[in-house]
């Protein structure tokens, strides 16, 4: 896909996939892009290697895995970071990983001093459901 004809959240998504790859040398399985008012979250799904999956297979493996690619993700997330603003153009102010070790998946959150949670679902939601509003509400 050319950057030219793809939307903001297509090219963050392609970015994190890069980011990924770049980091441990696996590609996502699929990548998952929501940009809110002022945030954006990045879901990477089946991102593990083999050994990770095994390993995480104990809680205490699980805390190894968590821990080891928030690691990843804290000191090496500056050139995503940059990229994101490039295709924003606006500046990140914050950036977490939280990394799901069971199911492979990793959210990367990127803020402006906001606070944000991140629900990971079992399955997928159908996409009529996916936004909505009401009195202080807005719909993604």
């Amino acid at each position: 896909m050319n950057q030219s004809d793809s939307t903001a959240a297509q090219q963050v998504a392609m970015a994190a996939s890069a980011f990924q790859h770049e980091c441990t040398g696996h590609r996502p399985k699929s990548v998952t892009v929501i940009l809110g008012e002022n945030m954006a979250v990045v879901t990477l799904h089946g991102v593990l290697s083999p050994a990770e999956e095994a390993l995480a297979k104990s809680p205490a493996g699980a805390a190894q895995v968590q821990e080891f690619h928030r690691k990843l993700f804290a000191g090496s997330c500056d050139g995503l970071r940059q990229k994101i603003e490039g295709i924003t153009g606006v500046e990140v102010c914050q950036a977490t990983a939280e990394v799901e070790a069971t199911t492979g998946t990793v959210a990367q959150v990127f803020t402006t001093g906001i606070m944000v949670q991140v629900f990971l679902l079992a399955h997928t939601v159908p996409s009529d459901t996916w936004s909505g509003s009401g009195p202080g509400l807005t719909g993604g």
